[in-house]
């Protein structure tokens, strides 16, 4: 007896605890499809939403993980507070201003101490050394105390102070270097980790790869070959290891960082602004600082920024840093771009193109998962044998088109089932045809219905008569069955605009798909054909069924030449029911004159006359017309019940909720057969 084996282990936050199955992800995209009739744009459909089983489990689609992002990033606003990077370099100032304070204070006590102890020999210079230093102290404390309110001004000014105290000194210097790595972090990224201070040499190094830069520039600006490669050999170890191969790369990544500056710029309030604006412009040389907006210009003339420079509301009270802030600014722009990435595949459907590393790092690990069960959506689908790759599009194969045409039976079925105590009658289908009188011995694979006479009768002929009687497999015999149809059946699907417009065409199509699947599977014998009908009729494939749309540039429902074209594709087949079913939604509007459709609405006498002719001719031989009509209007019902008059068929009037019910009840109400 087989047995279920389950295997459990500790949950480590990987196990995919909901992945679809190939059947699953048909099945979800089998409306859309047959509405549309585009299997890219109902994979891409899929794709932007997501799905979810019968027990509630959920695959995220694109569009969660939109929500996801926008939501982390919402909360990173709602954090911080970017003014606080200037209240940082406003700590550092007060802290280098606070110990030259106390450096002073300290030295004059040293040398009143020592003045103190000097000998009476040495009192007059120590006494007049002392003057010096208190007028020195006097000075200092006094440009100190007026020093300019804002940033940039005291920092300037500072910069020709003589400071008394060494460490307050070093300090100011450590700010210095400070100002000008990040001022030139603005615009190099990596240059900070290649340049580890500050020192004349090092800022007349990084002088002249500017001006080496500019003149790049300015080549290009006129029309010469830059000399990129010359350029790399001087200055490659300036841009760390990931080094750009060509002007463009450089480019590329001198306008991402130079945006993540000017975000951090346009992101903070304009007072804090205009205040770290002055002391970052405070921070270097005239000569660095010409040149630096220099290649701002050119890279603003050859380059013109995107929209990587971005304005972000900050509502937050917790502090960052200088670099911190930087940092969170190119964080924020990888989301701004991972955003724009993800609207582009769901416009596309191309979602190989999104990095799983990119969304883990800025989503989460769950976003992760979700996308790896996206990005196999296509290729499980393709091993299935649902779907064929022709160039840069998917097809469906037979197998697929087959898979959507049990969903649209299933979900009709479904509703038969619901509805039992309805007025219409349930049929139960099982896996055999009709008893042809004749058995056979049973082999693997045939339905196990066992003739039981001749399976005792085996057992007894091969072992003798006894009790009990001993019944082993070869003795099994089983009914002969056959199908043996002679029903042919046209279906007249309508196409014209009003179709789509008003949410009919769905549940035309499906109750078309269905009726394929139910004649294919259940009546292998049978002759079904689709004719679909707007303007003009022509014969519709069953392989091309899923791919059918309504024609939303075409009005005419031309009755008259589906009818005409259904009688020519049943004249060869002969016996048994011979039926049209016509789905529509409006009377005829459009008939034939000579090979041209004519249109009038509301419908002209000639139109009407000229598909009641077609009527007639399908009443003469004998072809059966029933009618569903998803619409009730004065002149629809008229002309139904003029047709029904001439050819004793039926009417029904439906809705796209029911339609699929009424199409195949009546199918099976009306097939008739026959055992040779």
């Amino acid at each position: 007896m087989a047995m279920n084996v389950y295997r459990y282990s500790e949950w480590d936050g990987t196990q995919q605890v909901f992945e679809p199955s190939e059947e699953d992800i048909m099945g979800e995209m089998a409306d859309d499809l047959m509405n549309h009739g585009d299997l890219m744009r109902s994979l891409r459909n899929l794709l932007q939403r997501g799905m979810q089983d019968q027990s509630g489990e959920r695959m995220q689609g694109l569009r969660d993980m939109l929500e996801q992002l926008r939501k982390r990033r919402q909360e990173q606003l709602q954090q911080y507070n970017l003014d606080s990077v200037v209240d940082d370099f406003k700590e550092r100032l007060k802290q280098i201003t606070d110990t030259e304070r106390q450096g002073i204070d300290r030295r004059l006590e040293e040398a009143r101490q020592q003045q103190a102890q000097s000998s009476p020999e040495d009192a007059a210079d120590q006494e007049r050394l002392m003057k010096l230093l208190e007028e020195r102290a006097s000075r200092n404390k006094e440009r100190l105390d007026n020093l300019p309110p804002n940033l940039g001004g005291a920092v300037k000014e500072l910069n020709d102070y003589d400071f008394m105290d060494p460490e307050a000194q070093r300090q100011f210097q450590e700010l210095m270097d400070m100002l000008k790595q990040r001022v030139l972090d603005n615009t190099f990224q990596n240059l900070r980790q290649q340049i580890q201070s500050m020192s004349p040499e090092d800022m007349a190094a990084t002088r002249e790869m500017l001006h080496d830069l500019n003149q790049m520039l300015q080549d290009q600006m006129q029309g010469l070959e830059p000399d990129f490669q010359g350029f790399m050999d001087r200055y490659g170890d300036l841009f760390g290891p990931d080094q750009p191969q060509n002007l463009e790369e450089l480019m590329e990544s001198l306008q991402r960082q130079m945006g993540q500056a000017q975000s951090l710029m346009d992101s903070m309030s304009p007072e804090m602004r205009r205040e770290l604006q002055e002391l970052m412009e405070g921070a270097l040389d005239p000569e660095t600082m010409n040149e630096m907006a220099q290649l701002a210009a050119a890279m603003n003339q050859l380059y013109p920024p995107d929209d990587m420079a971005n304005q972000y509301p900050f509502m937050g009270e917790d502090s960052l840093t200088y670099d911190e802030a930087m940092e969170l600014m190119g964080e924020l722009q990888s989301m701004d771009e991972l955003e724009r990435q993800i609207q582009e595949v769901a416009r596309r459907g191309n979602v190989q193109d999104l990095d799983l590393n990119e969304v883990e790092e800025l989503v989460g690990e769950d976003a992760r998962r979700n996308l790896e069960q996206l990005q196999r959506i296509t290729k499980k689908l393709e091993e299935a044998g649902y779907v064929t790759r022709k160039g840069e599009r998917l097809e469906l194969t037979p197998k697929g088109i087959r898979k959507i045409g049990q969903k649209a039976m299933k979900d009709i079925f479904s509703q038969l089932k619901k509805d039992r105590l309805g007025q219409h009658q349930l049929y139960l289908r099982g896996a055999g045809g009709e008893h042809s009188g004749e058995t056979k011995i049973y082999e693997f694979g045939d339905p196990f219905d066992i003739h039981l006479e001749r399976t005792v009768r085996n057992a007894l002929l091969r072992d003798g008569s006894g009790v009990p009687v001993k019944i082993t497999p070869p003795d099994f015999e089983i009914h002969r069955t056959e199908h043996m149809s002679q029903a042919s059946t046209v279906l007249l699907l309508d196409q014209s605009r009003s179709m789509g417009m008003y949410g009919s065409f769905l549940a035309a199509k499906k109750a078309a798909m269905a009726l394929s699947t139910l004649i294919r599977s259940q009546f292998p014998r049978d002759k079904f054909y689709i004719v679909g009908f707007s303007d003009y009729a022509i014969e519709l494939k069953e392989d091309e069924l899923p791919q059918v749309s309504w024609n939303d540039w075409v009005s005419g429902t031309n009755m008259q030449h589906a009818f005409m074209l259904a009688r020519k594709l049943m004249a060869r087949d002969k016996g048994g029911t011979r039926q049209i079913l016509m789905v529509t939604d409006g009377e005829p509007t459009t008939h034939l004159e000579g090979d041209n459709a004519y249109f009038s609405y509301p419908p002209s006498y000639k139109t009407i006359q000229e598909t009641l002719k077609e009527v007639r001719r399908c009443t003469q031989e004998g072809i059966t017309i029933n009618t569903f009509m998803l619409e009730s209007s004065a002149y629809l019902v008229d002309f139904v019940d003029r047709m029904m008059r001439i050819n004793k068929g039926r009417a029904f009037y439906s809705n796209s909720s029911n339609l699929g019910e009424y199409v195949l009840v009546d199918y099976l109400s009306n097939r008739k057969r026959r055992i040779a």
